[in-house]
């Protein structure tokens, strides 16, 4: 089978897009209506899991004296709630990260720092989060008609997840032992590094959006290894470096969102395991968001991949890189400040 005859995954994105109108694709269909509640019925399995882990059950679970544990007089209890201003943050920006491919991680590590949480209360939890939204994700952009999945004859989709995901299982689980237990690099150069990173990825997308790019599969394998580096380090800042990458390297964006899904659900899975060997050699985590962060993302998670059926590629060309430099800004709002006083002593 040549190239050219090939099926290469997101073939169905642009049928559907020049077969129907932006209504059209916007009324659900049936077996779309039942996919989103099957997406909403695992995000629940995984909050009322999340609800027992945030207890402490085990050992190595233990509340973390952080700044905001310290206010709320909870030191060396096992004392939890539902922590509403998160589960707000969760909604938003699952639905931002859903639909445009980036933004859970980037944006709520910095602020949840921000407001005084400890990494270890941010970043094991954000993973599980991603983790479910990177597998629900991958099965409601199928259901969405954004992209098609194949292993026989191989689609051209799941080769890129191969790329991106065994080059990102590398550099992730050399990234979480090198600054949690090796380095301990303190969390303010860890979202500097990120903000930095995500305006240069936004300029270069925003750039060429408005011209074909050739596509390129094998770039994929620098921008998964660079994006799961960003992930294992601070949380975030997986899904910009792989979607933008992903348009950089020619990949149709629709499609391009879907594969970042199934990329990052992969991604965090491998991360949760290397968390799951560091608690036996002594680390702590604290679950104590993830309640919140689950009841959050449990409806955003599953609407989000219905709006990026509806809305047209070009609208998204323009959103993704334009949405990458807001949360460059963002970021940079919330650490320079941050920076300023370590770079003080």
């Amino acid at each position: 089978m040549t190239e050219s005859d090939r099926r290469m995954g997101w073939e169905v994105a642009k049928e559907l897009e020049a077969n129907t109108s932006t209504w059209e694709r916007f009324m659900p269909e049936k077996g779309a209506v039942v996919a989103a509640l099957w997406g909403m019925f695992a995000f629940l399995i995984i909050f009322l899991i999340g609800c027992w882990l945030a207890g402490n059950p085990f050992e190595a679970t233990q509340r973390i004296a952080s700044p905001v544990v310290k206010a709320l007089g909870w030191e060396g209890t096992n004392n939890w709630h539902i922590f509403w201003g998160v589960v707000g943050l969760a909604i938003v920006f699952e639905f931002l990260d859903a639909s445009a491919g980036m933004g859970y991680g980037t944006a709520t590590t910095p602020l949840l720092l921000v407001l005084g949480f400890n990494p270890k209360q941010i970043v094991p939890v954000v993973m599980i989060q991603q983790a479910t939204a990177g597998i629900v994700g991958t099965f409601l952009h199928r259901e969405f008609a954004n992209v098609e999945w194949k292993f026989k004859p191989m689609s051209e989709t799941i080769r890129l997840w191969l790329f991106v995901s065994v080059t990102g299982c590398i550099a992730v689980g050399i990234s979480i032992t090198a600054v949690y237990s090796i380095f301990k690099v303190h969390k303010v150069w860890i979202s500097l590094y990120v903000a930095m990173l995500l305006v240069l990825m936004g300029l270069m997308s925003l750039i060429s959006a408005n011209r074909d790019r050739p596509y390129r599969p094998k770039q994929m394998i620098f921008w998964g290894g660079l994006a799961a580096f960003n992930k294992g380090i601070g949380g975030g800042g997986y899904g910009p470096v792989v979607t933008i990458g992903g348009i950089l390297a020619g990949i149709p964006i629709k499609t391009q969102m879907a594969i970042t899904a199934l990329c990052e659900g992969t991604i965090c899975v491998f991360s949760i395991i290397v968390w799951l060997v560091m608690l036996s050699g002594g680390e702590i985590i604290d679950f104590m968001l993830l309640p919140s962060m689950m009841l959050g993302s449990m409806v955003s998670a599953v609407l989000a991949p219905w709006m990026t059926r509806t809305f047209p590629e070009k609208i998204w060309r323009w959103v993704v890189p334009t949405y990458s430099l807001i949360l460059a800004a963002f970021v940079c709002y919330k650490v320079i400040p941050n920076v300023i006083a370590k770079l003080a002593g």
